[in-house]
């Protein structure tokens, strides 16, 4: 048997039945292993995207996926998805090739230091210089892929290394492993804290998001009746139509959301980290802030709690709902008017008839389309704040969005990965011209794997994100404005089906239809963000302010 096969052994056996990538040379031996194992090789058009594929098929299963590249170029293609699941807590392994590292004839032509490369955007990054230490080297990527908090490993495989032949090397078995519980007198100060407080509010993160946790905080949140909001990328953890539900805090300050912020003197924060940008809820002297995560707070000057809560999330708000009842004391009326206010504002612009469409019509249409499962698959760009402000996610995963790395062009491959883990779901990306064009080339590979995909194309012919910041720092509107290719019939050339509505009433039945028909389907939809500075900078902080 050689490494290579030992390699793919190793893979099957910590459960890996798909791996996205792109081949080169220094990879052939493990490509002909794969061929004769149980995993499924998915090739793509560029590493990043079977990067981002990988990275997000970590995010909904909670197993590492798996990315494939060759050395150099291919290996530096990953960069940008090892930033993507490390920052975004996404368990991934990539697997690069290299050159035989005993003799090679080639000097130092594609030759990259690709561990080092990898060191300060992985948590574990080795070469592989010895076939016997192949099954070791494997499990302990994947224990520290998978462990929390997850992230990005690396293994680079020498060309020689893989052609070696090995004995009767033995596998590891994977290991059964529980998170630590939290330290009762750290439970006691935080529950105590809570039961002195006037006005607690709980905010759920992105760490949140595990399938335990949700339904801990849904008990938690229903026994006690203590209001909620989410980050970014808490979006869904618990049902963002349950009466509570204060908001989300896509904008930096001067919402809704922040006005009960400011009202509180304990908040409760379960599963936030500052790698995903702070709502600025940190205010010295004036309030408790407990920490609620699998590890201690990482202190900045926007984030330095005064009590932390150290251990697994779901079993530590487990045992602040039995350890608490409800208080006499507690006072929420002023979140009521909030909330009161928030929802009634949301409701604005839902059914604006303007065209080129308005964003929140757009988010609008896209809620009346999707069912609770239906899982969005946001890339980055000014979009994703409207839609992370008024989308009300359902269940959980069923938002994915970037809140940490925050990198365009991972909105399409994000959503194919998606599809292939829920083929039985509505699974929609939504990109914005600038960031489909940066891996649009998966269109073919979205096209070649026969899935059923929705991708939402908001069309305004500029960096939208970009453009408003400009506009709202005084500066004149330069440089931000490109071309676009006719992207009907670019979805169409790739064997697509392409849709362009010429009316904000076309959207919705366009959407449905899409679905109804099957196959990958490409909706150019013209975007107007005229509205971006009057609501998101003026009018929404002046009606929070009056309340």
């Amino acid at each position: 048997m050689k490494a290579a096969q030992l390699f793919v052994k190793a893979l099957e056996a910590e459960g890996v039945s798909c791996i996205f990538g792109v081949p080169g040379e220094e990879n052939l031996d493990l490509v002909e292993a794969l061929r004769e194992s149980s995993i499924r090789l998915v090739v793509t058009r560029h590493e990043q995207g079977a990067g981002f594929m990988a990275a997000t098929w970590g995010r909904l299963t909670g197993e590492a996926g798996v990315a494939l590249s060759t050395l150099g170029p291919g290996a530096t293609n990953l960069v940008t998805a090892a930033a993507y699941a490390q920052l975004g807590a996404m368990p991934m392994l990539m697997i690069t090739g290299q050159k035989p590292i005993r003799t090679h004839k080639q000097g130092l032509f594609q030759l990259v230091d690709v561990v080092d490369m990898m060191q300060p955007l992985t948590k574990y990054t080795r070469q592989l210089v010895s076939a016997p230490t192949i099954p070791a080297r494997v499990r302990e990527a994947f224990r520290r892929a998978e462990e929390e908090r997850p992230g990005a490993v690396h293994l680079e495989l020498p060309e020689d290394i893989a052609r070696d032949d090995v004995g009767d090397a033995i596998l590891l078995p994977t290991e059964y492993a529980r998170r630590p519980s939290a330290d009762d007198a750290a439970l006691v100060q935080a529950a105590e804290a809570i039961s002195a407080a006037r006005h607690p509010i709980l905010m759920i993160g992105a760490a949140a998001n595990r399938q335990r946790t949700a339904v801990a905080l849904r008990d938690f949140i229903d026994k006690l009746g203590i209001p909620f909001f989410t980050t970014q990328m808490g979006k869904g953890v618990v049902d963002e139509d349950h009466p509570l539900w204060l908001g989300n805090a896509a904008l930096s300050d001067g919402d809704f959301v922040h006005r009960a912020i400011d009202a509180a003197d304990v908040i409760i924060n379960a599963g936030h980290d500052v790698v995903e940008k702070p709502p600025f809820f940190m205010r010295k002297g004036r309030r408790t802030v407990i920490h609620i995560n699998f590890a201690s707070a990482e202190v900045d000057t926007v984030y330095f709690p005064q009590i932390e809560v150290v251990g697994d999330i779901a079993h530590t708000i487990e045992r602040l709902t039995d350890a608490l009842q409800p208080q006499k004391h507690w006072n929420f009326d002023y979140f009521d008017k909030v909330r009161h206010a928030f929802h009634e504002q949301l409701q604005e612009h839902a059914d604006d008839a303007r065209f080129p469409m308005h964003p929140v019509r757009i988010v609008a249409d896209t809620r009346r389309a999707m069912p609770d499962d239906g899982v969005l698959c946001l890339d980055n760009g000014m979009y994703k704040l409207w839609y992370a402000r008024y989308y009300r996610a359902r269940q959980p995963n069923t938002v994915l969005l970037d809140n940490a790395l925050a990198t365009m062009g991972a909105g399409l491959p994000s959503a194919m990965a998606a599809k292939m883990v829920y083929p039985e779901r509505k699974v929609l990306a939504i990109c914005g011209d600038g960031g489909f064009m940066m891996n649009a080339q998966e269109l073919e590979t979205a096209v070649r794997l026969k899935l059923d995909l929705v991708i939402l194309l908001l069309r305004d012919d500029a960096y939208g994100m970009i453009r408003w910041k400009q506009a709202e720092m005084g500066y004149a509107d330069y440089g931000m404005q490109f071309g676009n290719p006719d992207f009907v019939m670019f979805a169409e050339a790739h064997g697509a089906h392409g849709h362009r509505p010429a009316s904000a009433d076309e959207f919705l039945p366009t959407l449905q239809q899409a679905y109804a028909q099957g196959g990958v389907h490409l909706i150019d939809l013209a975007i107007d963000y005229s509205d971006n500075h009057r609501i998101l900078d003026e009018q929404i902080r002046q009606l929070s302010a009056a309340v």
